[in-house]
C-alpha cells in the first residue's frame, strides 16, 4: 500500500508540474487527443502511430512512432526509431535506440538515460534531483525565518496572555491536567461543528456576514488562544518537573518555556496538532462553563501551594 501511495504521488507531480511544462516547450509534434495510460502493464505505439502523451507506471512503454510528453514513474521507457518531443523519468531507466530523436529535454529522478546508435537528444538532460536540493536551499532559509517569526510572535501572545488572564489560563490548564478526555473530545469537536455552523450561515444574506466573521475572526482566534494555553501548559509541567515547591504568580516563564517545546513539536505537525487540540478544548470548554455560570475559579488548578514567585 506505502509503495503503491508513493507511485501514486510522484505521478501527481510529475502530471501537475513538469509535464504541462514539457508540453509547452517548442511543440513541434500534431496534436491529436489521443493519451495512453498503463499502470502495472506494457504498452507500446508502433511505427507510424501517433500520441499526445505516454503515462507507465511500474509497467515498460516501447514507443517507436510519435509522441509529445513521455512520463514514466517505477517503468522503463525503451524508444527505437521514434520521435518524442520531451521525457519525464522518475526512478524509470530510458533507453533511447537508432533514430529516436528527442526534440526537447529528458527530465530525471533516480533514472538513467543510455543512447544507442545515432539516438539524439537536442534538448537538455536535466536532473530533477539536482533542481530539487538547489529549491530546497532556497526555500529552507525562509522556512526557518517564517518558523522563527511565528515562535517570537507566540512567545509574545504568550506573556500577555500569562500577564492579563494568569487565572482564566491555569483554569483552562486545570481542566487538561484534570479532563484531559472531555477537552480533547471539545477540541475535536471545536474544530468541525463550526466548520458546518459557517456553512449554514454562508447559505442565507443575514447569516453571511457572521459567518465570515466566525471563519475568519473568532474561530481562528479561539484556536490561537488554545495553542498559547497548551503551550503555558507544557512549560509549567516541565517547571514541576524541576522545581516542584515553587509556585509562580504568572506563568512568565512557562509561557516561554512551553511555546519554544510547542514550536519544536510542530516540526512534526501531527504532534503539535494533538497536543493542540488539548488547549483549544480547554478554551471551549471554560468558556462554556463561565458562560452557564458556573465560574472559572471552580475549575481545579494542578499546581502545588507553595510560596508565590514573581516569574
Amino acid at each position: 500500500m506505502r509503495r503503491l501511495l508513493g507511485i501514486g504521488a510522484a505521478l501527481l507531480l510529475v502530471l501537475a508540474v513538469f509535464a504541462p511544462t514539457a508540453l509547452a516547450a517548442n511543440p513541434t509534434l500534431p496534436h491529436t487527443g489521443r493519451v495512453l495510460v498503463s499502470t502495472g502493464g506494457d504498452l507500446s505505439v508502433p511505427a507510424g502511430d501517433q500520441a499526445d502523451a505516454v503515462v507507465i507506471v511500474n509497467g515498460t512503454a516501447t514507443i517507436a512512432g510519435q509522441v509529445n510528453a513521455v512520463v514514466a514513474v517505477d517503468a522503463t521507457v525503451i524508444l527505437n526509431g521514434a520521435t518524442v518531443e520531451s521525457i519525464v523519468a522518475v526512478r524509470s531507466p530510458v533507453q533511447l535506440g537508432p533514430n529516436t530523436v528527442v526534440q526537447n529535454d529528458v527530465v530525471t529522478f533516480d533514472s538513467t538515460v543510455t543512447k544507442t546508435g545515432n539516438a539524439v537528444i537536442q534538448g537538455e538532460t536535466r536532473d530533477l534531483g539536482s533542481n530539487l536540493a538547489w529549491l530546497g536551499f532556497v526555500i529552507g532559509p525562509l522556512v526557518f525565518l517564517v518558523w522563527l517569526g511565528f515562535l517570537v510572535a507566540a512567545v509574545a501572545a504568550g506573556l500577555l496572555l500569562a500577564a492579563l488572564g494568569a487565572r482564566q489560563v491555569r483554569a483552562a490548564e486545570g481542566l487538561i491536567s484534570h479532563e484531559p478526555g472531555a477537552t480533547l473530545l471539545v477540541g475535536i469537536g471545536g474544530v468541525f461543528l463550526p466548520l458546518f455552523l459557517c456553512i449554514a450561515l454562508f447559505l442565507t444574506v443575514v447569516g453571511a456576514p457572521l459567518g465570515f466573521a466566525i471563519m475568519f475572526g473568532l474561530w481562528p482566534l479561539v484556536a490561537f488562544a488554545g495553542y498559547l494555553v497548551t503551550g503555558i501548559w507544557i512549560g509549567e509541567w516541565i517547571l514541576r518537573q524541576t522545581s516542584p515547591t515553587v509556585v509562580r504568580e504568572r506563568p512568565y516563564l512557562a509561557a516561554v518555556i512551553g511555546l519554544v517545546v510547542l514550536q519544536v513539536l510542530a516540526i512534526v505537525p501531527f504532534l503539535a496538532a494533538i497536543a493542540s487540540l488539548f488547549g483549544f478544548g480547554a478554551v471551549l470548554l471554560l468558556g462554556w462553563r463561565t458562560f452557564r455560570h458556573h465560574g472559572a475559579g471552580e475549575t481545579p488548578i494542578s499546581a502545588p501551594a507553595a510560596s508565590p514567585s514573581p516569574a
